[in-house]
């Protein structure tokens, strides 16, 4: 058996095992794709009316908050502009919870609470992410199965080369004719998309594949150079304080950041989830995009900010190894490109599908032929 045939079993069994998770997940990916601009239709409760008054402050914005869900997990608190709301994020693994409480920023008022965990685009993302099964199963499947995708555009790639020079051609385009049959259609479906998005489908599938695998984020991180921890660490606090009175508190935090940053698009607050813990502090500098976000740590006791050994810091402090990893997921989902990138990534996922499809039907035409009397 020649190399070919060898890759071309290869590709064919490969696809056939994994390709109804290619299937889902590329589908699911491509509804994913416009997410953020559907979703502002119809969420006008997130914009206030501007008042010539002080903000809630964290603490305030927790406890309005945990009346709502008093049995739950703050995870965050979300402040934007003047005129947006405050939004107070709950999240509890197990059981899984995930949920928000808008409130007004100067009243206090109970705006509106979404459940993340429900709605069209959860749906989606529990599709994208693990398939609908349970999550230990079903992310392990996704996983795997594109990490083999990766496997199967190499060896297409192969597959679709021309033995001869003059054969190029006819590879690059489809050269229909009335009399050409639905099988040379269909072939021609596989190999010339194939081979116009496979580099941007193996771009989408390795991107994935990395926030997937922490081996492979590791692997990719130290070879680019990477010096620091391609992990997110929330360091301790560096000073120790006995008298609790003369604690400064996390309330005067977000007033500084606000004043420090005015361009900023939005600072999300996580609260420490001990005495030991500093403060984290999520600076968006960009609508749209996480990569130039920068994290930022502060003292607990003193408010004073502390470096962390992490990628995840502040963005100018970020190498060429730590602003490819940081960008890993606004390419995933295009927002790298703005909304030229969002429109990439969606062609290039529904395309992707398809190649199930065709392969599918290429596999059937070939095993169950017509048999002639």
């Amino acid at each position: 058996m020649s190399a070919k045939k060898i890759i071309f079993q290869l590709h064919k069994y490969l696809g056939l095992t994994t390709g109804l998770v290619v299937f889902i997940v590329s589908i699911t990916g491509c509804c994913w794709a416009f997410k953020d601009e559907i979703e502002s239709l119809y969420d006008d409760y997130k914009k206030v009316t501007p008042q010539d008054k002080a903000i809630l402050t964290p603490t305030q914005a927790k406890e309005l908050a945990k009346d709502v869900f008093p049995n739950n997990t703050v995870h965050g608190t979300l402040f934007k502009k003047e005129d947006d709301a405050i939004e107070v994020i709950f999240y509890d693994a197990e059981p899984e919870f995930y949920q928000s409480v808008f409130l007004n920023p100067y009243s206090g008022e109970v705006i509106q609470v979404d459940n993340h965990l429900s709605g069209f685009f959860a749906f989606i993302l529990k599709g994208h992410m693990r398939l609908w099964l349970p999550k230990t199963i079903g992310e392990q499947v996704v996983g795997a199965s594109i990490l083999i995708f990766i496997a199967i555009i190499i060896s297409g790639f192969i597959l679709w080369l021309p033995k001869k020079r003059k054969n190029l051609k006819q590879r690059l385009k489809f050269d229909w004719k009335k009399t050409t049959r639905w099988k040379r259609k269909n072939f021609d479906l596989h190999t010339v998309v194939g081979f116009y998005i496979c580099s941007l489908a193996l771009i989408l599938a390795f991107t994935g594949s990395m926030m997937s695998y922490n081996w492979l984020k590791y692997v990719v991180y130290k070879s680019t150079g990477g010096e620091k921890v391609p992990a997110f660490i929330i360091p301790e606090n560096q000073s120790e304080i006995e008298d609790r009175e003369s604690k400064v508190p996390m309330d005067y935090l977000i007033a500084k950041l606000i004043k420090e940053n005015p361009n900023a698009e939005s600072f999300e607050l996580h609260y420490p989830e001990t005495v030991d813990e500093s403060i984290y502090v999520e600076v968006s500098n960009s609508k749209g995009i996480y990569y130039d976000s920068d994290f930022r740590f502060f003292d607990q006791n003193t408010l004073e900010e502390i470096e962390t050994p992490s990628i995840y810091g502040k963005y100018e402090n970020a190498k060429v190894a730590d602003k490819i990893q940081r960008m890993n997921y606004d390419i995933h989902i295009g927002a790298i490109g703005g909304v030229a990138g969002k429109i990439i990534v969606f062609v290039v996922s529904l395309l992707t599908a398809s190649l199930p499809v065709t392969g599918v039907l290429l596999w059937y035409g070939r095993n169950y032929k017509k048999k002639k009397f």
